[in-house]
């Protein structure tokens, strides 16, 4: 899944630590595989995130980061987010060592 946000001007670093500060509550969503947060211009930002299946998609997109998207949309972003979905075809990972 992949969703693009664009920063109210003057927001932009309110918008980096609402998307850092997301980070704590990812670690708690085991159906949620790799998250990423991106800065892709000066005021455009996105979220990719990937599922090990459509009902951890589903379950994301009810989640709290969802929420806490929706809750604070208005005063950080300057429209609404757009969030495309997609399946992954191909991949590359790193080799998980286990001990």
């Amino acid at each position: 899944m992949y969703v693009r946000l664009q920063a109210k001007k003057g927001k932009e670093k309110e918008v980096e630590k609402f998307l850092c500060d997301a980070l704590t509550t990812v670690q708690n969503e085991p159906a949620i595989s790799t998250w990423f947060a991106l800065r892709l211009g000066p005021s455009t930002y996105g979220i990719f995130d990937t599922f090990a299946d459509v009902e951890g998609r589903q379950a994301h997109l009810s989640g709290k980061i969802a929420e806490a998207i929706q809750e604070r949309s208005a005063e950080l972003f300057s429209q609404p987010p757009a969030t495309e979905q997609a399946d992954v075809l191909a991949m590359k990972l790193p080799e998980v060592v286990q001990y």
